[in-house]
């Protein structure tokens, strides 16, 4: 039976027997019990489906991975320690050294730098496009050994709306999946997949949470996208891997299972970027209010958005729910229920501005954060994209003066006020 993401959110992931607790138990263990040796070896060559290893698996984090993959309507999911590692893990599972990467260049400035930096330095080169580029730009972009494309839903801070379909259809002709970051709209506000992404991850430490109380990522496949149709780009995935006897994993795990199972096989196994029980029992409980918060939030987004458009001392303002915003039109198409609680704008008065307003506000707090119940702020070139050029910052849409401001839960008439004062001051 189908059910509502309302539903999904109290409910997904996990159906308790009979005798067994009604909430998803937290399996704080790091091993397991085995009668046989036998038994544990079919384990650790994938021949069967089990526990053996917490850094692997293990049945709490499996059960909210369930849910967050229902939300999103994927196949299969994983949890991980952090949203970077999420989008680290979805990247480096199908490209690397030697291979390339398409990106849009409105990012958060993390993620950025993960693609431009670090990857870099294992040999994965990339080229990022305007997330506003025309399919002609777009097509332009890609090389021979391009293995994937990477945009968000709506981008950290620049809050452009990416055009999934035409990113999805860019990356299908040429062979290779779309991967959508989809933290700031979450699941309630928008599903990826049902317009033509492959792969979705999450920073679930952000609207997921949603309280900033655990760091956490995600990763969920859709199933869909025909790996061994592109057999020679994902060697990876279709052909023998000898860490495993030789699985394949196509074969063995078809669509539906190849990437995910493959990305913890390997990844996890070397990398060790696994989430908590503990977490993902902390995230789970946030999940359950996941869809009556993110009303809120937008509720709190729009209002905030109109009052600060209005403002003689405000320079612009980002928010793709306002009809005067360049990304309106895309908004409408791919949230139509709303986008999210943040709202990105400049100062009349620049950099000195915008610092003195963060300052004077009683209600929204100063932290390197986003997505909270609690309204926080944020002044991005000094922080989260401090290690960007001015350049680089200009191609993510960031300017000197630009303020990140995530509206929470609080009412809306508290946040309009604190917002009030705090101009006065400027």
């Amino acid at each position: 039976m189908s059910q509502s993401i309302e539903t999904t959110c109290v409910q997904g992931g996990y159906q308790p027997e009979n005798g067994q607790p009604r909430q998803v138990p937290v399996y704080q263990s790091t091993t397991w019990k085995y009668d046989t040796s036998e038994h544990m070896a079919k384990l650790f060559d994938l021949a069967e489906a089990g526990y053996f290893y917490t850094r692997l698996a293990n049945p709490t984090n499996d059960a909210v991975a369930a849910k967050i993959t229902q939300l999103e309507g994927g196949s299969a999911g994983m949890l991980t320690s952090s949203g970077q590692a999420a989008n680290f893990f979805a990247l480096f599972n199908i490209a690397g050294a030697g291979d390339h990467i398409v990106a849009s260049s409105a990012i958060y400035g993390g993620t950025y730098n993960l693609i431009k930096v670090t990857m870099a330095r294992m040999g994965v080169s990339a080229t990022f496009v305007d997330p506003h580029c025309t399919r002609e730009q777009l097509d332009a972009a890609f090389q021979e050994n391009t293995k994937c494309v990477f945009g968000e839903t709506i981008a950290n801070p620049a809050l452009d709306v990416l055009d999934i379909e035409l990113f999805a259809e860019a990356a299908h002709a040429h062979g290779v999946p779309l991967i959508v970051d989809n933290t700031f709209a979450t699941p309630v506000n928008c599903r990826p997949i049902e317009w033509g992404a492959d792969i979705v991850t999450h920073s679930t430490t952000k609207y997921m949470d949603g309280h900033a109380s655990t760091v956490g990522g995600a990763v969920i496949d859709a199933g869909k996208f025909d790996w061994n149709a592109h057999r020679d780009k994902f060697p990876g995935l279709t052909e023998p891997d000898e860490s495993y006897h030789g699985v394949v994993y196509t074969e063995r795990f078809g669509l539906a299972g190849a990437f995910i199972t493959k990305a913890t096989a390997q990844l996890m196994r070397d990398l060790g970027s696994i989430q908590s029980p503990q977490h993902a029992s902390f995230l789970n409980s946030s999940l359950e209010s996941l869809h009556v918060r993110m009303a809120q939030h937008c509720k709190n987004g729009q209002a905030v958005a109109e009052f600060l458009e209005q403002h003689p001392k405000i320079r612009f303002v980002r928010y793709c729910g306002l009809p005067s915003d360049p990304n309106h039109a895309l908004a409408e198409k791919y949230l139509p229920n709303g986008s999210c609680g943040v709202v990105s704008f400049g100062f009349e008065g620049g950099r000195e501005a915008a610092e003195k307003f963060m300052s004077a506000l009683s209600i929204a707090a100063i932290a390197t954060h986003v997505a909270d119940s609690r309204s926080c702020v944020l002044h991005p070139a000094n922080t989260t994209h401090r290690q960007m050029s001015d350049a680089e910052l200009e191609a993510c849409g960031i300017t000197p003066d630009l303020v990140r401001l995530s509206c929470g839960i609080e009412g809306t008439d508290d946040l309009l006020a604190d917002l009030a004062q705090a101009l006065e001051t400027v």
